[in-house]
C-alpha cells in the first residue's frame, strides 16, 4: 500500500473513534434519546475492511454500526443528526443509532436484531449475480450472531449459489454478557466454514494491515465469482453492550489489559516508525476530526424535528 493509502486507514480509525468518543459524552448528557452501542476499540475492522470496497459495493451492518457506516464514507453530520431524532438525519431522525442507512453509498443498513444482517447481504449478494454485475456484499456481524439460525442458512446458500459476499465477523468476545466461550463450541469461529465449503480466515482484528489482507483476498475471490469468505477478526469491545451497561460479566483488569492493544495506537506507532507520520502530523489530523465532528454536532443540534404530522409519509400502508 501506499503512504497515502495508510494514512487514509489511520484517518478512519481515528474519525471513528472521535466521533462514537463524542456520542458517548453526548448520550452521558442526555441529548441522545434510546440506546446507543460503541464500536471503540474494535476500528480496525472497519477500516481495514471498508478501504478494500468500492462505492457501488454494498454492505450490511448491525446494532454496533457507526464505525462500518463512518469507513464506508457516510456523511456523519447526517449520522449525528440521525442520532438526535433530527429531519436532516439519514432515516429523518425515525431510525436513530440502530439503523443508519445511505443507499448512495452502498450502506444497506444496520439492524437491531442479531444477526438479521446476514440474510440480507446473501439476497444483496444473490441480486448481484442475477444482475451479472461486479459488485462485492460484506455482511458484518457479532460472534454471538453466528450462533443464529440465519448465520447457518445464510453461509448455506452463499457457498451453494457461490455468491460474492465476504462474511465479516468481529469477535468482540461477548454477545451481550455473555463469553464466547460459554456460548460456542468451537475455539475459532472461522472453523465453521468447513461446514460450507467454503474458505474461513482468522485474523487480528486489532490489526488494521491484517484486516485489509485477509479482505483483500477474500474480495477479489467473490468479485471474480468464486464465493464467499468468512472472515472472523478477534478484537474487544472498550465499552459496554450499551452505554449504562454495568459490565459485571468481566473484571476492569480485562479491559485494561485490551486497551493496551490499541488498533489506533499500534498503527500510529507503526507509521511513526516507518516514517510515514511524525507526532505532530498525528496531531493536526486529529485536531481536524475533532472539528469536523464538532461541526456535525453542531449542525445537529441546529436540525429540526420531523413534524408529528409527517409521521404518516413514512409508513407504508
Amino acid at each position: 500500500m501506499e503512504k497515502k493509502q495508510l494514512l487514509e486507514l489511520y484517518k478512519t480509525m481515528l474519525k471513528i473513534r472521535t466521533f462514537e468518543e463524542k456520542v458517548i459524552e453526548l448520550f452521558a448528557k442526555g441529548l441522545i434519546p434510546g440506546f446507543v452501542h460503541m464500536y471503540v476499540g474494535e476500528e480496525a475492522v472497519a477500516a481495514g475492511t471498508c478501504a478494500n470496497l468500492r462505492k457501488d459495493d454494498y454492505l450490511a451492518s448491525t446494532h454496533r454500526g457507526h464505525g462500518h457506516c463512518i469507513a464506508k464514507g457516510a456523511d456523519v453530520k447526517k449520522m449525528m443528526a440521525e442520532l438526535f431524532g433530527r429531519e436532516t438525519g439519514y432515516c429523518r431522525g425515525i431510525g436513530g443509532s440502530l439503523h443508519v442507512a445511505d443507499l448512495s453509498i452502498g450502506v444497506l443498513g444496520a439492524t437491531g436484531i442479531v444477526g438479521a444482517g446476514i440474510p440480507i447481504a446473501v439476497g444483496a449478494a444473490l441480486s448481484v449475480k442475477l444482475k451479472k454485475e461486479r459488485q462485492v456484499v460484506v455482511s458484518f456481524f457479532g460472534d454471538g450472531a453466528t450462533n443464529q439460525g440465519t448465520f447457518h442458512e445464510a453461509l448455506n446458500l452463499a457457498s451453494i449459489w457461490m455468491l460474492p459476499v465476504v462474511f465479516v465477523c468481529e469477535n468482540n468476545q461477548y454477545a451481550v454478557s455473555f463469553h464466547v466461550s460459554k456460548s460456542t463450541a468451537v475455539a475459532d469461529i472461522a472453523d465453521r466454514a468447513v461446514a460450507y465449503n467454503i474458505p474461513g480466515v482468522i485474523v487480528d482484528g486489532n490489526d488494521v494491515l491484517a484486516v485489509y489482507d485477509a479482505v483483500y483476498k477474500a474480495v477479489q475471490r467473490a468479485r471474480e465469482g468464486r464465493g464467499p469468505t468468512l472472515i472472523e477478526c478477534k478484537t474487544y469491545r472498550w465499552r459496554g453492550h450499551f452505554e449504562g451497561d454495568p459490565q459485571l460479566y468481566r473484571t476492569k483488569n480485562e479491559v485494561e489489559d485490551w486497551k493496551k492493544n490499541c488498533p489506533i495506537e499500534r498503527f500510529k506507532t507503526k507509521l511513526i516508525t516507518d516514517g510515514l507520520l511524525t507526532v505532530e502530523e498525528s496531531e493536526r489530523i486529529q485536531v481536524e476530526l475533532l472539528r469536523e465532528i464538532e461541526e456535525a454536532v453542531k449542525f445537529a443540534e441546529e436540525s429540526p424535528y420531523l413534524p408529528v404530522e409527517k409521521l404518516a409519509d413514512l409508513v407504508y400502508a
